[in-house]
């Protein structure tokens, strides 16, 4: 059967909006061949110009549809769409003027054609958001989603949704954002990999807004390769784009290679606003650089190469992005206490300007009263910035948000917190430490009501996890699509109860008996200090031995994990003196500074993230010494305190040699504890069990997912306990016990936050968790632990009952408390 011009028309257009560029082009040929009708054949020329605006050749597309509007006879319907398409290569271009015009006059000449009009709305709506007309940009796709749904067209409908999403990020309303695009995405990314590619690169400003850099990237660089084998040359140039804006705030330098090599494919394609944008990139990943002071072989560009691009974004109306520079700039002259012309002195924010424009004009602010000598106007200066930040942050409950948002602060943090530093004051010096400590802890979780759809897609990742043998599980497409769902349902659906009011150096102080002492470390640009607290003394404490202790930690997880395995023999013998040798330096280093302020009192230690993973308890000068690591003296403080008692549980995983024996011994201690066998320690099991007891001893397999702490877990009879499920739970236990190898560990965030298994359980509400941050051999797992839980049921504390329990075994191991130990 032999198709018309019109049906293979029809049917290019159904591949077009499906994004099968080549598959509509080749439909669209065989109609133009098949008619002489001066509207159609127009039509035609449209839609084949779509292809090649897609295809990154805008002037080829503009000539087809200036060609067109001069064919004879066309009705006023087809010179609009003609006009829409007009409109979409200047959107392309950067010419948001032409864009608007072009545009306005294909919508008002398409009357009630909704296959177009709905095209039109969108790309009016795309340059209302670049124009930053959030309202009116709504508005248009508000108008466009009822027209695809008119045309049954759910792929264009599906994109209407995706960009009202797109306008949420730009109003910096994250989460709706994401529910957006996740609503969104299941109908792009079944329709063509090209839309599944358009979905990656959006979501990807999401994340990286978020603080979620390592996640967006690896969106980013999955939407290249897909735009480089289709040949879209601007797509692929804009994905580029947005992985150099999210490589700016940790890997500077390859932000500028990567946005250098976007400006010229930008330039290729004729899209001037998108490469000065690439350029202004480029110029402050350089500033960045060079401030930053290390030893690169960047050179950091001229104030008159700044100075034009500054005035080429402001051509382009990108004010926003050219304050950025500017300001990055002003920055850079301040750090590096060189001088910087009048004319170019002037902080300026634009009317509107988003909350990272606004924190960075702080951060200037705070360089140059620190270059000034005045600390505390800088003080001052950094403190009002993070406010304004947990102001937004305080209102997410997620814990993954909350501590990826810190990113955004981190400039400040530091600025505050060296000028703290340079006070010498301890009180000043503690202020800070607790302000770094405290954006991601000062909300208290709501527990949202039961999901059975979030419910479902664990309960799948449980059995995707359990399938993997090792590696990362959750680069598997479909666990990477069900995480990206977890993630988004959990960011959605927890609220917040409340605030913390950050403690004071005189609360902790009150707090704080004749013999309990606190040490909080802090991490600078120039080093490590400590900040030691006692009753009646506080002191800022030099680590002059930072440089030699971070050495020591470069090796140290590994010979921990050797040191558990290898227990005999000569080759036991060298390897416990290596690490007790490395042990003694860590001691030496961290903790011998800090001894003639707290003596032998017990201990909370407030670790700077950069020791994260520290086996305190290992460390000659710690060893059978109450103590407890805690996230902040805020924590420590507001958990302290006791609770009735509601017994004791005991959950054995599959396949732990001799956990069978660990939680008996453990459970004897006890009067009718309950103890959940391998066979019937189900992740319901025991969430129930968790959320009725006051003790919880889990004796499992752990792993810790480092790219993704809240999916760290533990291995029980129908596959992992997430740290998502922990943070959902009614109820948790006052205090958690994990004999499981890895789960003490945490993931880094930006320096200040460290997320894992035990901070999960923390968040949730447990006021202490004792756990392990690498391998413990089974056999003093399973003596230690057994002696805790004979002092934890004589009525220790979780801090008192392991010293105790360490002292009486003369297991050495690192086990430790985490929060509210004592």
């Amino acid at each position: 059967m032999t198709l018309t011009a019109d049906e293979l028309y029809r049917r290019g257009r159904a591949q077009l909006n499906a994004g099968r560029n080549a598959a509509a082009r080749r439909e669209f040929l065989r109609a133009r061949a098949r008619t002489e009708d001066p509207n159609l054949r127009a039509r035609i020329a449209g839609s084949i110009a779509a292809i090649t605006i897609r295809q990154g050749d805008r002037t080829s597309a503009e000539a087809v549809c200036l060609d067109a509007l001069h064919l004879p006879g066309l009705s006023e319907a087809t010179a609009a769409m003609l006009y829409g398409q007009l409109g979409l290569v200047a959107l392309e271009r950067g010419d948001l003027a032409r864009a608007m015009t072009m545009l306005d006059r294909g919508i008002a000449g398409i009357g009630d054609e909704v296959e177009h009009r709905g095209p039109m709305l969108l790309n009016r709506s795309v340059a209302h958001m670049q124009a930053g007309r959030l309202e009116e940009a709504i508005t248009d796709l508000d108008r466009a989603v009822p027209d695809y749904a008119a045309t049954g067209d759910e792929v264009s409908r599906a994109m209407a949704v995706h960009n009202r999403g797109y306008a949420a990020l730009l109003a910096g309303e994250l989460v709706p954002a994401l529910e957006k695009m996740g609503e969104a995405q299941t109908v792009l990314s079944a329709a063509s990999a090209v839309n599944a590619a358009i979905c990656d690169r959006d979501r990807a400003e999401v994340l990286r807004d978020a603080g979620l850099t390592r996640d967006a990237e690896r969106t980013l660089e999955r939407a290249i390769r897909v735009f480089g084998a289709h040949r879209m040359r601007q797509a692929r140039a804009e994905a580029e784009f947005h992985l150099a804006r999210s490589l700016l705030s940790h890997e500077p330098e390859r932000a500028a290679t990567i946005s250098s090599a976007a400006a010229r494919r930008f330039r290729a394609v004729g899209s001037d606003s998108w490469a000065v944008r690439a350029d202004a990139v480029r110029l402050r990943a350089l500033l960045t650089v060079e401030a930053d002071g290390r030893p690169t072989g960047l050179r950091a560009p001229g104030d008159a190469e700044v100075d034009r691009v500054e005035a080429q974004l402001t051509h382009h109306r990108l004010r926003a992005e050219a304050a950025s520079l500017r300001l990055t700039r002003q920055r850079h002259h301040a750090q590096t206490r060189t001088a910087i012309p009048a004319a170019q002195a002037r902080i300026r924010v634009p009317p509107g300007a988003g909350l990272q424009v606004r924190l960075l004009a702080l951060e200037v602010r705070a360089a140059r009263a620190a270059a000034a000598g005045d600390d505390a106007a800088a003080r001052r200066i950094a403190a009002a910035g993070l406010d304004e930040l947990a102001s937004w942050q305080a209102s997410f409950g997620s814990l993954d948000l909350a501590t990826a948002l810190v990113m955004h602060g981190a400039g400040l943090l530091y600025a505050g917190l060296e000028a703290a530093v340079r006070s010498r004051r301890p009180a000043v010096v503690f202020e800070w430490s607790e302000r770094a400590r405290h954006l991601s802890q000062q909300t208290v979780p709501l527990r949202p009501p039961p999901d059975p759809g979030l419910a479902a897609d664990l309960a799948e990742l449980r059995m995707l996890r359990s399938e993997a043998a090792s590696g990362d599980w959750l680069a598997h497409p479909r666990a990477a699509e069900l995480s990206q769902r977890v993630r988004q349902r959990e960011w959605s659906s927890i609220g917040r109860a409340g605030g913390r009011e950050r403690a004071t150096i005189d609360e902790l102080q009150a707090a704080l008996d004749a013999d309990s002492a606190f040490v909080a470390y802090a991490y600078q640009r120039d080093g490590l200090v400590a900040v030691a607290v006692t009753a009646d003394d506080a002191r800022v404490v030099d680590i002059t031995g930072w440089p030699q202790a971070r050495r020591a930690m470069a090796g140290l997880r590994a010979d921990l994990d050797v040191a558990a395995t290898v227990r005999a023999g000569a080759m036991g013998a060298v390897v416990r003196r290596a690490l007790d040798e490395r042990l003694a330096e860590l001691s030496d280093a961290l903790l011998a500074p800090v001894l003639p302020v707290v003596g032998d009192r017990r201990l909370a230690l407030a670790a700077a993230a950069i020791l994260n993973g520290l086996p305190w308890g290992m460390l000659p000068a710690m060893r059978e010494r109450v103590f407890t690591v805690t996230d902040s003296a805020t924590q420590w403080l507001r958990a302290r305190g006791e609770a009735p008692f509601r017994g004791a549980g005991f959950v054995v995983g599959p396949r732990v040699f001799r956990g069978g024996e660990e939680v008996n011994r453990a459970a004897a201690a006890w009067p009718s504890a309950r103890v959940l066998d391998p066979d019937e320690a189900t992740v319901a099991a025991a969430t129930e069990l968790s959320t009725r007891v006051s003790v919880l001893h889990i004796a499992a397999h752990g792993r810790h997912a480092d790219g993704n702490p809240m999916f760290s877990g533990l291995e029980l009879a129908d596959g992992a306990l997430f740290g998502y499920d922990i943070d959902r739970m009614e109820r948790v236990p006052d205090t958690v016990v994990l004999s499981a190898c890895e789960v003490g560990r945490s993931s880094v965030r930006w320096g200040w936050e460290a997320i894992g298994m035990t901070r999960v359980w923390l968040h949730a509400g447990s006021r202490a968790v004792i756990a392990t941050p690498v391998i413990v051999a089974d056999d003093d797992a399973c003596e230690l632990l057994g002696a805790v839980h004979v002092g934890l049921a004589a009525g220790l504390v979780p801090a008192e009952a392991l010293a105790g329990a360490t002292a009486r075994t003369g297991v050495l191991s690192p086990f430790q408390v985490h929060g509210s130990g004592f």
